[in-house]
């Protein structure tokens, strides 16, 4: 057998390759010891490309659209079938609450299509769903499957997400078809065997479908490709799955994620510190109050956000509201951030870094023994709120056994790192992987599992968190490492040298090359790579830009999110899976993107294609 490809030097299966099932786990040496490794498997190359001009471009803007139409839809009541002229005349008031170009009145009008429909579509068993794909997610030049009169025989060559989105919904009972929109919709829909569908089309094929759907008032949602020339078309794959898994168990379409971002911050103002964490002790409250102020910095509080979903999710299951926050989970949200900000003191003062949230680190500001102290401070809060939780006993050991194994487990991650750092040497993509894992995926895994811990979860639940926040960790930690390589993070990732993904890829690459021993000098800290824009630092740019390395980071950060994503199957908890699905989305932001050759209007298009050839964003 031959061995699994290097992260840093495996390239996309050629066009004629079947894509291979997921790479088994390698062991990565590092200061004498082993760690194994669970690869991602290799996704299918996405060429990005702007949308076409009636649908917005940025991700956050379309997510804004949705968020406003299944609002207005709430507040008015609609009742499904609305007809398109009903459709037109919500879509102008949702364009006037978002103050967008009436150009996208066709994009809200399906947008507000689906929220009218959500609830009785969610209500369908998925064994009477229809799955409808558009055969433009190929990628037709080298496309091996067949087609017969119910259109494409997809041969699962791992090329598009067909084979994805086809597994995903077969398994769940769905029918799948990869066919021309609306003759095959009419021809499914006549037959009786289905009661709702899902659908992939451009807003061409949706518009011919409106009138259809609305007489025969079958639930139908639908995602709009992102272009309609039919060639290298995209798609929100995120919100394919999403609308493949809605069902009515999950009411976590219900829960306001953005909402309770806001909800969560709320709770990090100092008035609200001081009311979880009660009256600042001891002789000198001077101590507390830098601790608190600290814990009431800017910060992502994606931990504590996560703590709170999960219970969320768990604890509004037979619900038709989603629950009111208790105590416990306020106190629970605090304990959580209280490691993550302990942690933070710490690493800053073993790393060296004077900057934070674009202001000075804790020990630049106070000195590095008192933020030694701070931190220490903050551990100690952690643990005390923790013993605090109303729970029984149990429960109580179980959350602090989950804290203190967590902790343990960064701290050996961090050790790998001090400990390369006094004899640096150039590690492989898999050592730095290793070291990710075990810095930024317990934090997640904790944050998750006490959640769910404090919510009662069943072992089902909890069994899954591991994995998965193994992935979305290692994602989280390669897409911080690109923000500190391209200089929109707090630190100079070139200058101020770690175990680097992006330095571990170049030197793959340089190897047997007339760069590599510059890497290697690099990675020993014998050679400076110069300040940015000079010579130096230009020099190294332009060969890592040569090597693609970046793009390659970009490409293994994509395939972990996805791994997130497949390490969910086995859960069968919706409420829960729909939440953790649509977590790597809010993380993350961007969705990913599908690619795929489409033909569905080649007709109409064939002579502004030849006179325009198609480029590529």
């Amino acid at each position: 057998m031959n061995p699994p490809p290097d992260p840093a030097t495996a390239s996309p299966q050629a066009p004629n390759e079947a894509a291979p099932e997921a790479t088994p786990a390698i062991r990565s040496t590092l200061s004498g010891g082993e760690t194994t490794i669970q690869l991602p498997r290799r996704l299918p190359i996405v060429r990005e490309r702007t949308t076409q001009s009636n649908i917005p471009n940025e991700r956050a803007t379309r997510d804004r659209l949705r968020s406003l139409s299944a609002a207005l839809v709430a507040e008015r009541a609609v009742v499904a079938p609305a007809s398109i002229l009903q459709l037109r005349e919500l879509a102008v008031e949702v364009m006037r609450r978002a103050d967008v170009d009436e150009v996208f009145i066709d994009y809200i009008a399906v947008l507000l299509n689906n929220e009218v429909w959500r609830e009785e579509l969610a209500h369908v068993p998925y064994e009477r769903r229809l799955l409808l794909l558009p055969k433009c997610l190929r990628v037709e030049e080298h496309c091996p499957a067949p087609f017969d009169e119910f259109g494409m025989l997809c041969k699962e060559c791992g090329l598009c997400s067909i084979e994805d989105f086809t597994r995903e919904a077969e398994e769940l009972g769905y029918a799948v078809l990869i066919a021309e929109g609306s003759a095959i919709v009419t021809a499914m829909v006549e037959t009786g065997k289905i009661d709702a569908i899902v659908g992939v089309s451009c807003l061409n094929v949706l518009e011919k479908c409106f009138p259809h759907m609305e007489r025969v008032a079958i639930p139908g949602m639908s995602i709009p490709l992102l272009q309609d020339d039919c060639i290298d078309t995209n798609v929100d794959v995120d919100q394919v799955r999403d609308l493949i898994h809605l069902t009515a168990a999950d009411r976590t379409y219900r829960l306001d994620l953005e909402g309770l971002k806001g909800d969560v911050r709320a709770w990090f103002t100092r008035a609200a510190l001081d009311e979880v964490m009660g009256p600042a002790a001891g002789v000198d409250p001077a101590t507390d109050d830098i601790a608190r102020e600290w814990l009431a910095r800017d910060g992502k509080r994606w931990r504590p956000y996560l703590a709170t979903a999960i219970w969320m999710a768990l604890e509004s299951e037979g619900r038709a509201e989603a629950p009111a926050f208790t105590a416990d989970v306020r106190k629970l949200a605090v304990a959580i951030e209280c490691f993550h900000k302990a942690s933070l003191i710490h690493d800053d003062i073993e790393d060296g870094d004077d900057v934070r949230y674009g202001a000075p680190t804790l020990h630049a500001e106070h000195g590095i023994a008192v933020a030694i102290n701070i931190g220490d401070l903050l551990l100690g809060e952690g643990y005390r709120l923790l013993g605090e939780l109303e729970v029984d006993g149990e429960t109580r050991a179980q959350l602090l056994s989950v804290a203190a194994q967590g902790h343990a487990t960064l701290s050996r991650g961090q050790g790998a790192e001090l400990n390369w750092a006094r004899a640096p040497r150039p590690l492989t993509s898999l050592d730095v992987l290793g070291i990710f894992r075990e810095k930024t995926a317990p934090a997640f895994e904790v944050a998750l599992r006490q959640g769910a811990l404090l919510a009662g979860a069943a072992p089902e639940v909890l069994e899954v968190l591991g994995p998965y926040s193994e992935a979305l960790g290692i994602a989280y930690q390669i897409h911080d490492d690109l923000d500190d390589f391209t200089g929109e993070g707090d630190s100079d990732d070139l200058a101020d040298l770690r175990p680097s993904l992006i330095m571990a890829i170049a030197h793959k690459r340089a190897a047997g090359g007339d760069a590599e021993a510059m890497l290697d000098a690099i990675w020993r800290k014998e050679r400076p790579v110069g300040a940015p824009g000079s010579d130096e630092r230009r020099a190294l740019e332009a060969r890592l830009g040569e090597w693609g390395v970046v793009q390659k980071a970009r490409d293994l950060a994509d395939a972990y999110e996805v791994a997130a994503v497949e390490s969910l199957t086995p859960l069968q908890h919706p409420s829960v899976k729909g939440l953790l699905r649509r977590v790597v989305g809010k993380i993350f932001g961007e969705g990913d993107l599908i690619e795929g050759y489409c033909s569905e209007f080649e007709a109409l298009n064939r002579s502004r294609q030849e006179e325009a050839p198609k480029t590529t964003a």
